[in-house]
């Protein structure tokens, strides 16, 4: 993912340095390199200083790699050549008439897509209690839809009975980003959606401090509960299913 969402900045950059044919406007560009640390230092950035050979001098910046967008492009891809597709259609960044280039423009998708053609087949593991299961990509929820890969859901189906997977950020976001984007975007149906909580959070939610959430408190748990019954009824009203 680091590699090839950084081959893009750098044919980006490249682009510019070369001629800039596509009328860049180096105040607007979008996207950002990443690297695989939580190193705020480099959050933003003004880079291609060192003379003319260097690059052209721009403001700049890293995300973790969890949350490119090549992440949340990987793991809703449905093959290599839908992988291609949405990659293509990046954006990163705008002209100086204010109309968006994207990955495709820089002829940047087919190289990514090389780099990424291993990491697209999902990963087979097996959990302490040796049951098989599918650890496959790992978009945030809070930027992007919170789900692994597609390819990993779909041959989950294929190959058991039932294919249980978890949607990050609780029922009030990743639920909702699975059934409004994952499940949209796939023609996926869930049969049943499994709510989990913690006698912890419910605590915290009924008014608990966090440094005393070891101690029993069962009135706590009560003041608690009706945030666990609002993420119930969001998944049973709202989107008609059992929970």
């Amino acid at each position: 993912i680091s590699a090839a969402n950084n081959l893009l900045a750098a044919m980006l950059d490249n682009h510019i340095y070369q001629g800039n044919e596509l009328g860049i406007d180096t105040r607007r560009i979008t996207w950002k390199r990443a690297v695989d640390m939580n190193d705020r230092q480099l959050r933003y950035i003004t880079d291609g200083l060192g003379g003319r050979v260097n690059g052209v001098p721009r403001e700049d910046g890293f995300d973790i790699t969890v949350a490119s967008e090549v992440m949340a492009v990987l793991c809703l891809s449905s093959d290599i050549d839908d992988l291609k597709a949405r990659l293509a259609r990046i954006i990163v960044g705008y002209t100086r008439d204010e109309k968006p280039v994207t990955a495709g423009e820089l002829k940047a998708a087919g190289a990514m897509a090389a780099l990424l053609k291993d990491a697209l087949k999902p990963n087979l593991v097996q959990t302490l209690e040796h049951t098989p299961a599918f650890i496959h990509g790992g978009p945030f929820a809070n930027i992007a839809h919170g789900c692994n890969s597609v390819m990993a859901t779909r041959l989950a189906l294929k190959l058991g009975d039932y294919a249980v997977t978890e949607a990050g950020f609780g029922a009030d976001l990743g639920a909702e980003k699975f059934l409004d984007i994952k499940c949209r975007a796939t023609g996926l149906v869930p049969d049943a959606v499994v709510i989990v909580a913690s006698v912890r959070a419910l605590k915290h939610h009924g008014g608990v401090a966090k440094a005393d959430l070891q101690a029993a408190n069962v009135e706590a748990v009560g003041k608690g509960l009706p945030n666990l019954l609002q993420h119930v009824e969001n998944v049973t009203k709202v989107f008609g299913l059992p929970a």
